[in-house]
């Protein structure tokens, strides 16, 4: 060894622990004025870290109050627009009316049933079930029964509150409900994946064709909408924070609340229990005791209200026998109704394209690690397995419930095609996003503007989209 070296290697070992430790001394030791500066420059990028933060939130509230707004705007009545004034009858340019301004035969039907309870109040409603089956036992064909109890319950409230008569009240419920789920859609979204999955599900949601067009007629698949996606995320909410009373009475409610809405909600429920059992698998969260119980609660409470509504069991099974078999008979549902498992997949398509794409995208890069994107697969993938095998029974206006977790879907899918992109991710995905919305509101201004679209049967969507044209 060669000098300095050499001293190091005949030191003691205590002369060696010595230089050793002063060593590191002088490499620890930081100038106090260092330090003060070093803590001042972390205080800084806290403080601008926070600014930063806090700007970015402002900014995430405006953007979803902005979107909110125009689907709000969309959702409402065309009435609230018309005649003479100056606001909001100014904007009625930009609100366009339906052109299917009659009035549709299940609207008629739960007009009569509205202004039954108005004039002969609640207590009469075993006899306005009486009365149903008389007549529906004359009838070749099935009529809507009056044991979706909740949404000519909600309207009755609303004449109570507003004294609008029977259709007026019925028509303002679908608007509020389809404003309810849009709101919804939004927090749900959030809740699954964060800000940014909000704001884009709430814009797709808020020009979805089938949407508006529920908000603009009194008809009940809208406000059944918002109970089948309030079941959906309880579900998901009492799956991520287990045991939590407030989230399954929450749960509990909503499900009774569904079966008060529409008898023949069993899809949606089978759809909810198939989430459950391959939670064992997917580990979307932990099922317990309470939720399981939930689960089975929450339907058994609805049907009680419904069995005291109609005046008893007997009767209320005698009202469903009826409506199902009475439906098989019905000319209309025979003709409309019927089709192959993929009718809905059709349908959807025909209404809203880019979505559908976009979503079947999306499953396609489905993995374990997408737990939010797999728990709506499940849920859309079941209920349809139910549905596409109702007889005479398929309409999309059932799949209105769909539209949501569609749109989850091909928002994830739009992530993560621009996902590479990202320098410019958040410029690319609010393109795509305004443009996929503005051809959803072209798509509803075809259907239902330019065409008195009532019914979203295939045939009547054709027409609309001038792929099926009549001779003369």
């Amino acid at each position: 060894m060669r000098g300095g070296d050499r001293s190091w290697a005949h030191a003691p070992c205590s002369i060696l622990l010595r230089r050793t430790l002063r060593l590191w001394r002088k490499a620890v030791t930081v100038d106090p004025a260092l330090r003060l500066l070093s803590l001042k420059h972390c205080q800084q990028n806290r403080v601008s870290n926070a600014g930063s933060a806090i700007k970015r939130r402002k900014i995430d509230i405006v953007c979803l109050a902005l979107v909110l707004a125009v689907g709000l705007f969309f959702r409402l009545p065309h009435s609230v627009f018309s005649g003479n004034g100056i606001s909001p009858h100014a904007l009625q340019f930009l609100h366009p009316p339906p052109k299917m301004e009659g009035l549709g035969f299940d609207e008629g039907m739960y007009r009569s049933y509205v202004t039954k309870v108005i004039r002969e109040g609640l207590g009469s409603y075993p006899e306005i079930v009486d009365d149903y089956i008389d007549s529906q036992a004359k009838l070749t064909g099935s009529v809507l029964p009056p044991v979706r109890f909740f949404y000519i319950f909600a309207a009755y409230l609303w004449h109570l509150a507003f004294g609008t008569e029977a259709l007026s009240a019925l028509r303002d419920v679908a608007s509020l409900f389809s404003i309810l789920t849009l709101i919804l859609s939004g927090i749900f979204a959030w809740r699954l994946k964060g800000p940014a999955y909000a704001l884009g599900v709430l814009a797709l949601m808020s020009c979805a064709p089938t949407q508006i067009h529920m908000s603009q007629h009194a008809l009940v698949d809208g406000f059944f909408t918002f109970w089948a996606l309030l079941c959906l995320w309880t579900l998901w909410e009492n799956l991520r924070a287990p045991r939590d009373w407030r989230w399954l009475v929450a749960y509990v409610v909503a499900l009774a609340l569904l079966v008060l809405t529409k008898e023949n909600s069993f899809f949606v429920w089978v759809a909810l229990v198939a989430i459950v059992v391959v939670n064992r698998w997917l580990r979307f969260g932990t099922v317990t005791r309470e939720l399981l119980l939930a689960t089975i609660v929450g339907p058994l409470l609805g049907v009680v209200v419904l069995v005291f509504l109609a005046g008893g069991f007997g009767t209320l099974i005698q009202t469903y026998q009826l409506s199902v078999s009475k439906n098989y008979q019905l000319q209309y549902a025979i003709l409309t109704g019927d089709g192959p498992w993929s009718r809905y997949l059709v349908d959807l398509f025909l209404v809203s394209p880019i979505i559908v794409i976009l979503a079947l995208g999306a499953v396609f890069r489905l993995d374990r690690t997408k737990t939010p994107e797999l728990f709506m697969s499940i849920f859309i993938a079941v209920s349809y397995l139910v549905m596409c095998n109702i007889k005479y029974g398929m309409n999309l206006r059932y799949a209105n419930m769909w539209d949501m977790p569609l749109r989850f879907l091909a928002f994830s899918q739009v992530s993560a095609l621009i996902a590479p992109a990202k320098r410019y991710r958040i410029l690319l995905t609010s393109v795509a996003v305004v443009v996929i919305a503005a051809l959803e509101v072209r798509q509803y201004y075809i259907l239902a503007v330019r065409y008195p679209l009532y019914e979203l049967v295939t045939h009547e969507l054709l027409r609309a989209l001038s792929i099926l044209k009549s001779f003369h």
